[in-house]
């Protein structure tokens, strides 16, 4: 590929069209009519349907309005965050559409193709350039002027094209391995259904042993800011919801606490094969396991800290709390703006109980997935690291 014959030109230089949508008000919308695609539905390089959340407005409206329709194969950009410029082809769908004010509508010469235009969007140039373009003290934006005024490569067609195929593979082949884990994670889920019956229900008439019995501890944390002790660059591990990935702690989204203060948090020093979850907030009911990798950590009064007598019961405790205690904070925030969960609560928490060895079962049936699951998350980024290598290379 002749990278010298690529050209570089101003976004608006490049287009037939490029069009803010319409200034719709809440006393504008109707229950049903012609679809208002929002900023919401711009997601970064794909189109966010949304449906449950869909807004419209009547056909008289459309008219007296004077809006502006739009239609499959058009680029929508987000000119607010997050982030600011974020770009999708809108799909065909069968609704009749128009779009907010904070979104343009872009329609290119026969010299952009627009897939190639939306995978640019992804990449640090064009993010870059967008930010030294953006307004505002508080919330960032970018006019339409401005956004007229951005630099985009413009390869000859052809290798557009070549580009478009090459990068859309690597995100199928991504896209292919998410859709694996998912996969995984239902089978997973299914093992259990298979084994011990609805946790809600008991159906299998297992012993029924409340949660406390079965632990030496479950307490939870403190913030270090509330004794006087600040955050801080390096040290002891400390561990906040936001760490809480795919059911384990993510090392790079750790932040720190001194030795001292984590001697001061005594009470919510963390072991390997601790079980955390979040008992307050929008995550409530999320968990992760503690391993060896990031001790010493602490952990904050947000995360409970669920510490089994019999380490053997950990695989099948997750798995069940996963399922049951999922119906019963919904049954608890019924009538409720945020449920919370109480220690009491959780050591109250009735646990359907089947003979260890039945456990064991499991939690070795488990550990296989999770092994399968663990080659193709590297494969994944692996994918991903490619995928990044190729950005760079075309656009950076």
């Amino acid at each position: 590929m002749d990278r010298s014959k690529w050209e570089y030109k101003k976004l608006g230089e490049v287009c037939v069209s490029i069009d803010d949508g319409d200034w719709i008000e809440s006393q504008d919308q109707s229950p049903e009519g012609i679809r208002l695609i929002q900023t919401g539905n711009i997601g970064i390089g794909e189109y966010i349907d949304k449906s449950d959340k869909a807004k419209y407005i009547s056909e008289d409206t459309f008219e007296r309005l004077k809006c502006k329709e739009i239609f499959g194969g058009d680029c929508l950009i987000s000119r607010l965050p997050d982030p600011i410029g974020r770009a999708c082809i809108l799909p065909d769908m069968s609704d009749r559409m128009i779009t907010a004010v904070d979104c343009s509508i872009v329609r290119f010469k026969d010299i952009i193709v627009p897939d190639f235009f939306v995978h640019y969007t992804k990449s640090s140039n064009y993010n870059s350039d967008i930010n030294k373009h953006a307004t505002g003290a508080t919330r960032k934006r970018i006019s339409r002027k401005n956004l007229e005024g951005v630099i985009i490569p413009t390869p000859p067609v052809a290798d557009q094209q070549r580009i478009v195929a090459e990068l859309d593979c690597l995100n199928e082949m991504i896209a292919l391995k998410q859709g694996q884990l998912k996969e995984f994670d239902k089978l997973a889920q299914s093992i259990f259904y298979d084994m011990f019956g609805d946790p809600v229900t008991n159906e299998k008439g297992w012993d029924r042993i409340k949660l406390g019995d079965i632990c030496t501890c479950i307490t939870k944390g403190t913030t270090p800011t509330t004794l006087g002790f600040p955050f801080v660059e390096e040290g002891v591990n400390f561990v906040k919801v936001e760490s809480f990935v795919d059911g384990k702690i993510d090392p790079a989204k750790l932040t720190h606490i001194t030795n001292e203060c984590n001697l001061a948090l005594s009470r919510s020093q963390l072991e390997n094969e601790d079980l955390l979850v979040c008992i307050a907030g929008a995550t409530i009911g999320k968990m992760a396991f503690v391993d060896t990798s990031i001790l010493p950590a602490n952990t904050n009064q947000a995360c409970a800290i669920i510490r089994l007598k019999e380490k053997k019961n950990l695989r099948f405790i997750h798995s069940f709390l996963t399922l049951k205690l999922k119906n019963d904070i919904i049954q608890m925030g019924k009538g409720v703006a945020q449920p919370n969960l109480s220690l009491g609560q959780l050591r109250d928490f009735v646990i359907s109980f089947p003979p260890l060895a039945l456990q064991q079962q499991f939690a070795e049936k488990i550990q296989a997935i999770e092994s399968q699951k663990e080659l193709v998350k590297q494969s994944i980024a692996e994918t991903q690291h490619l995928l990044d290598s190729r950005m760079d290379y075309y656009f950076d």
